[in-house]
């Protein structure tokens, strides 16, 4: 029962901070250019392929990074980790012309298009280093499905209401949001990585 409780607490933990590491990234401009182009589901398909192969290398590193350092140490250093992505997300991000060109070539399959576009984007980005983060310190299991349905919701989102809310709420506003979000993160586990240290 124990071990439910803690997996369905990284579930939720990863969820919310990839969801959030999510708003504003160019992984949702992506999934925005290939709404314009394709049809929705086929689009959300590849996303979905092309996340959860990511964020399972990504829980992977995490996991054995976990292994080898000590518990207080990689809290410390992630809360570190979350004030720099809370900077990056404050700089923004934006489509390469080599992105942007990748979304407006044909392919025969949106799910193939979609899928490759999208792990070369994740490649390095700062979900998938947040991702990283969290499974040095949470379950692998919990963080790689909470990860994969975080940004796969905010892809989703992009593409159902993209429109309306870039229309409505400022670009800005959301990417303070977010920046916001990952610095209380920082904020707490600094703290708690001080509190194991002390």
């Amino acid at each position: 029962m124990r071990k439910r409780v803690l997996v369905f607490g990284a579930v939720l933990l990863s969820f919310g901070v990839i969801f959030v590491a999510e708003l504003g990234d160019k992984s949702q401009l992506m999934a925005l250019a290939f709404a314009t182009r394709y049809r929705a589901l086929p689009v959300l398909v590849g996303i979905t392929i092309a996340t959860a192969v990511v964020h399972l290398f990504s829980v992977l590193i995490g996991a054995g990074l976990g292994a080898a350092l000590p518990t207080e140490w990689i809290t410390l250093i992630a809360g570190l980790a979350f004030f720099l992505f809370a900077a990056w997300t404050l700089r923004g991000d934006e489509l390469s012309g080599d992105e942007a060109g990748k979304v407006n070539r044909s392919a025969k399959s949106a799910i193939v298009a979609a899928s490759a576009a999208f792990f070369l984007a994740e490649l390095g980005d700062k979900t998938m280093l947040a991702t990283i983060t969290l499974a040095s310190t949470e379950g692998v299991v919990g963080v790689w499905i909470g990860s994969t349905v975080g940004m796969v919701a905010a892809d989703a989102l992009a593409i159902l209401v993209g429109a309306q809310l870039a229309k409505r709420v400022p670009e800005k506003a959301i990417r303070y949001g977010a920046a916001a979000s990952f610095a209380l993160f920082g904020v707490l586990l600094v703290a708690e990585g001080l509190r194991g240290l002390l």
